[in-house]
């Protein structure tokens, strides 16, 4: 059908992880106070496969919630 566009899906900006680094570490412990369990388990393991800070949070956010 004309107009009608893919939906975008985000691609990770770098490579997968088996440990997040200190920094992501220390944004995720500031984060924490605002946000669910479910929420910073989502993140965390989106970041591990190569997610940046912001886009684990978008992600996490429409798939479980605050």
């Amino acid at each position: 059908m004309p107009g009608k566009s893919k939906k975008k899906t985000m691609k990770p900006l770098n490579k997968p992880r088996k440990q997040l680094s200190p920094l992501q570490k220390k944004l995720l412990a500031s984060h924490k106070s605002h946000h669910t369990a479910k929420h910073m388990k989502e993140m965390r393991s989106l970041m591990k496969r190569g997610f940046c800070f912001e886009q684990a949070h978008r992600q996490a956010m429409r798939k479980v919630g605050k």
